[in-house]
């Protein structure tokens, strides 16, 4: 491993410990974890950090891998919770009511792009079924500002009117190809509770 990637995954690593000790800060075992109103199995052991509605997940530090769910969007509001809908930007990455599939990973990219992602690329749109609760996925393929390939996947389902978003990305190199069939595995557990 080259010297400079070292000191940049201990660094992840230091802020990443540092957070998890921090309140919001916890971890999570392998097993059945509930986050907001989702109940979902996982095979992997997480640290989570969460805000009011939004959790940021990861093994090796979030520039390694990284989970976001994000929950309960309120129409009008930015997919990644970053602002409301103005009438000076009506064309911005807001959720509403009914979007078809197509629109809510239209509008999730579109969020990526704005959060400094590039040669940002959903496929493999489908259905998906969260406890009953119908939903989609589809896979991603994007680069990071300095250029690192990464791929991932997005599971999102509306419910009572809000929109409930997961993103998980690593780099296509080593860890995607390592973690992929466990998150996947994860995700095909995902149910809504009460």
């Amino acid at each position: 491993m080259r010297h400079p990637l070292r000191i940049l995954i201990a660094a992840a690593l230091l802020v990443l410990l540092a957070a998890c000790a921090g309140a919001g800060g916890r971890l999570q075992q392998a097993g059945d974890a509930r986050v907001f109103d989702l109940a979902l199995d996982t095979s992997l052991d997480w640290a989570r950090v969460r805000t009011p509605r939004q959790e940021t997940w990861t093994i090796d530090g979030t520039p390694l891998n990284q989970l976001s769910i994000i929950s309960r969007i309120r129409p009008k509001e930015h997919v990644f919770l970053q602002a409301r809908e103005r009438r000076s930007r009506p064309d911005g990455p807001w959720f509403r009511e009914g979007m078809r599939p197509d629109e809510v990973r239209d509008i999730v990219l579109d969020g990526l792009r704005g959060s400094g992602w590039a040669n940002v690329r959903g496929s493999q749109l489908r259905p998906a079924s969260f406890g009953g609760v119908p939903g989609l996925r589809f896979e991603l393929d994007l680069d990071n500002p300095t250029g690192l390939v990464y791929r991932g996947m997005v599971a999102a389902a509306e419910r009572e009117g809000r929109l409930t978003v997961l993103v998980w990305i690593a780099p296509a190199e080593h860890y995607y190809g390592r973690d992929a069939e466990a998150v996947s595995r994860m995700f095909d557990s995902l149910r809504f509770v009460p």
